[in-house]
């Protein structure tokens, strides 16, 4: 059974991811890592200059070089007794291709994400991004190769969330592939594509829609300002204006009203902190 977080707690959930966008900024700053809001958050900064008031998750994003620096800082920098960074190399049961900042002492589970054995508290979202070939041929392998990591990784969700009997098999017999060979294949790809500046960059096992499913501008990783967020300063794309338009289109217009809803979870267990 899946429920929806009322207007106090969306509220108290915010909070939380919040005192975690605080955390990855601190971190940065003084390891001089670079970073920036990403998707619904960044929009949230520009268009509300906070959160999106009825968005439930956060999200950052940092270029592979970036987030490696982000995974040796906070091995011992992070405050371990609030934060858990979780990937592949720091929780066995996480299957996907980008990272998490969990809250300890929390519980936020997906829809459809149960029998998920991994750390369930309240996340935030880092996504890792890689560069993108020029060449036509060699974008295109690229995008099957992504494409097909990203499968492998939500098979053991889709196994049991596929309506379709056929694409239902489809996933059990390929979650029979050991999930740590993705993040291997993934970390290769970026090896094999980040050795020269390209036109497009992307995190690799995220959809893009239509003219843009290849990736996002590079140029948008190339400089970086501060901007205010419910009352704290965050860094975010220079060229924001460039990445919201191509991401949103005209991104200050409100949705209906009826799509301003945080999406369902199985359950979840929220605490108070001080922000």
């Amino acid at each position: 059974m899946s429920v929806r977080l009322n207007d106090e707690e969306l509220k108290k959930l915010q909070k939380i991811e919040l005192e975690m966008l605080i955390e990855i900024d601190r971190i940065c700053r003084k390891y001089k890592i670079k970073y920036s809001l990403g998707g619904g958050t960044l929009l949230g900064a520009i268009r509300h200059n906070g959160f999106i008031p009825w968005d439930d998750d956060a999200d950052v994003t940092m270029i592979r070089t970036e987030y490696k620096k982000f995974r040796r800082a906070c091995k011992k920098e992070l405050d371990k007794s609030r934060f858990f960074l979780q990937d592949w190399t720091t929780d066995p049961g996480y299957r996907w291709g980008y990272a998490k900042m969990r809250r300890n002492d929390t519980l936020f589970i997906g829809e459809n994400q149960e029998r998920l054995n991994q750390h369930q508290g309240v996340f935030l979202d880092i996504f890792i991004y890689d560069n993108v070939p020029d060449g036509f041929i060699a974008r295109r392998v690229h995008y099957f190769l992504a494409f097909l990591i990203r499968k492998i990784q939500y098979s053991e969700v889709a196994k049991y969330k596929e309506k379709n009997p056929f694409y239902r098999t489809l996933y059990k017999l390929i979650n029979h592939i050991p999930v740590k060979y993705t993040f291997k294949w993934l970390d290769a790809l970026g090896r094999i594509t980040n050795r020269h500046k390209t036109k497009l960059i992307r995190h690799m096992t995220f959809t893009y829609d239509g003219s843009n499913k290849f990736g996002m501008p590079r140029r948008c990783f190339d400089s970086y300002i501060d901007k205010d967020f419910e009352g704290h300063m965050f860094r975010i794309y220079k060229e924001y204006d460039y990445y919201l338009k191509w991401a949103y289109g005209d991104y200050m217009k409100l949705p209906p009203e009826d799509k301003r809803i945080p999406y369902p979870v199985s359950e979840f267990k929220l605490i108070d902190v001080d922000v």
